[in-house]
């Protein structure tokens, strides 16, 4: 029984064969109607740019000053770092490290994760620790919270123009593109990646056209005399500890 092209629905664990979707074809469990995959996607370039764009444009909001306060003649400026320290000095430790993980650690892990995995999958080779790489995707993206960070910046300035001049920075802006990539970036599903690597790894394991050493190493083989037959497969497991399979003819023995 072939055990490669099997999938559990993730809500019933009802076992299916998996067959091939072509297009944005989805496929559903008849059980419980739960999403199981959607079509392969061989268009990666799109998703490639805008996770490119997305990193680039999160070290700007980092590095840059969200806004600038100007009261009596006294100028503020604050980025996001500088908040963070703030909150640790004014011993809300809790609050600094869940803004920090929201804001900073999760989106940043999330985009360099991507594109790791991204960039070799599109030059046609899988990269080192693929499988874990993609479990930490799945496991960091609903903790990423950028919408909701720039939702409490926004709310915080309205609040201060009656108190203070806000001036709004280069951050600010960042942050407002950041938000609308990680929209677009959100919506391609990571679990696409592991049928593309199915099918590179099984391309990969086709044998090779035969070239003219390979027909003069067979010519010298036919001289030698009769190559060993393969072992026939079956259903039953191997008779002894060698992996010699039930029904399997020995190979001949040379004096």
């Amino acid at each position: 029984m072939e055990h490669d092209n099997l999938i559990a629905c993730h809500e019933c664990d009802t076992l299916f064969r998996k067959p091939r979707l072509v297009g944005r074809k989805v496929a559903r469990c008849p059980r419980c109607r739960a999403t199981l995959y959607s079509g392969v996607s061989r268009k990666l370039d799109g998703i490639c740019a805008m996770t490119l764009a997305a990193l680039i444009t999160f070290l700007i909001a980092q590095g840059f000053p969200i806004v600038e306060l100007e009261t009596n003649g006294i100028t503020t400026q604050t980025t996001l770092f500088g908040a963070l320290v703030a909150l640790w000095n004014e011993n809300m430790q809790i609050v600094a490290v869940m803004v920090f993980c929201s804001t900073v650690l999760f989106p940043l892990t999330e985009l360099v994760a991507l594109l790791y995995v991204l960039v070799p999958i599109r030059a046609g080779y899988v990269p080192a620790g693929f499988n874990r790489v993609l479990r930490a995707i799945q496991f960091v993206r609903p903790w990423g919270m950028i919408e909701v960070f720039m939702l409490g910046v926004l709310i915080t300035i309205v609040k201060m123009v009656s108190l203070a001049r806000v001036i709004p920075e280069a951050a600010l802006f960042a942050f407002g593109a950041l938000t609308l990539m990680f929209a677009v970036v959100v919506t391609f599903d990571p679990r696409i990646l592991w049928d593309l690597a199915d099918e590179l790894g099984a391309r990969n394991q086709r044998p090779l056209p035969r070239t003219s050493a390979d027909s003069a190493a067979a010519a010298v083989g036919s001289v030698a005399g009769p190559p060993a037959p393969p072992l026939l497969p079956t259903d039953e497991g191997p008779d002894d500890e060698t992996g010699t399979h039930a029904g399997a003819p020995p190979a001949p023995h040379r004096g």
